[in-house]
């Protein structure tokens, strides 16, 4: 079913806008129904909460944006309905308003002083987070669980055998454990505070192109730092972006992009969590490919873009397709991409 071109009235009202507000879709995320919603000066980002989500969530995102907030850093801080609360209860699902930030959402890095602008923001936003301590409301465990996602994938192959597309995922998940076979073992790290999702879509710049927000925090977590970075580098370092089926890695992004971290945070990362980067990266590719290669056929998680796909099933194949060209991209250069690595964050 496609989504309603405009949110439910007794949703707009319960933040207090009228008849008069304008209500335009959000298409850069893959998980929430996201939209800008103005009335005169008022605008707020409305989003009603993918399943996966609860409004607890909103719990843990006030609390992290206040303590960003008071180290000024800009942030999405939620906006409390006209009776105090931090999310709506619909029919249609939980609904939750965030200020507006202003700013441009790019779907692919294609430079490399934005590469080096996506490291810094970063940075600096997990440099804001230090000597906070934060005890979770939400909680998605397993959520950078290869081997639980791998098994995901063997299920749903099992059960959606009728699927049309189910012997291209078949071939596909076979390429995807042969991969994960090669993968080093994770070393053991400390856990930090992390965002979870810092993908290009997630981060907003202003007009000069410089930094301005982390968004979409819904994943933030306790989490290893490896793979926070390498979940953010699959992206930032693949110019071709999320939707090209024959995927590179970019060597020169991935060093600007590691250099403008280094910038934000100063000498945050521990050496372990540095030189764990690059196999993180490699590993959250294929990860992300046994995701999307699930969900051809299971259909029910990731947003997909119907004016150049015939279904969310094709767009789901083409984007696995891309993550695991992107890790065999990434597997490649290994040994470059560790010495890039250890100077950058060294640096």
């Amino acid at each position: 079913m496609a989504p309603s071109p405009r949110p439910p009235t007794a949703v707009l009202a319960a933040w207090g806008f009228g008849p008069g507000t304008t209500a335009t879709r959000l298409t850069s995320g893959l998980i929430n129904l996201s939209y800008h919603v103005q009335e005169g000066p008022r605008q707020v980002a409305l989003q009603r909460l993918h399943p996966i989500f609860d409004a607890r969530v909103n719990l843990d995102i006030d609390a992290i944006t206040s303590h960003l907030e008071a180290r000024g850093i800009c942030t999405p801080r939620p906006v409390r309905t006209r009776h105090g609360e931090l999310s709506f209860e619909e029919q249609s699902g939980s609904w939750r308003a965030l200020r507006w930030i202003d700013g441009r959402v790019h779907e692919r890095v294609e430079s490399e002083s934005l590469a080096g602008e996506c490291g810094r923001l970063a940075g600096r936003f997990h440099a804001g987070l230090q000597g906070l301590v934060h005890v979770f409301e939400f909680r998605r465990p397993g959520a950078h669980d290869l081997t639980r996602h791998l098994d995901g994938l063997s299920r749903a192959l099992s059960e959606f055998r009728a699927h049309p597309a189910h012997a291209a995922v078949h071939d596909l998940a076979t390429q995807i454990v042969a991969r994960a076979t090669e993968l080093p073992p994770a070393p053991p790290l400390p856990r930090r505070i992390v965002h979870g999702d810092l993908k290009i879509t997630n981060l907003l710049f202003d007009p000069a192109e410089r930094g301005l927000a982390v968004i979409d925090l819904d994943t933030l977590a306790h989490g290893r730092m490896d793979v926070e970075l390498g979940d953010a580098l699959r992206s930032w370092c693949n110019p071709g972006g999320e939707d090209d089926a024959h995927a590179l890695f970019d060597a020169k992004l991935f060093a600007a992009a590691l250099s403008g971290f280094r910038r934000g945070a100063g000498g945050l990362l521990l050496p372990a969590e540095a030189a764990a980067v690059t196999s993180a990266t490699e590993r959250i590719s294929i990860e992300l490919a046994s995701r999307f290669a699930r969900d051809a056929l299971e259909e029910r998680r990731f947003g997909w873009d119907r004016r150049r796909f015939e279904s969310r099933s094709a767009h789901n194949l083409q984007r696995a397709r891309g993550q695991l060209c992107l890790a065999a991209s990434i597997h490649g250069q290994r040994a470059t991409l560790e010495a890039i690595a250890r100077d950058a964050l060294a640096g």
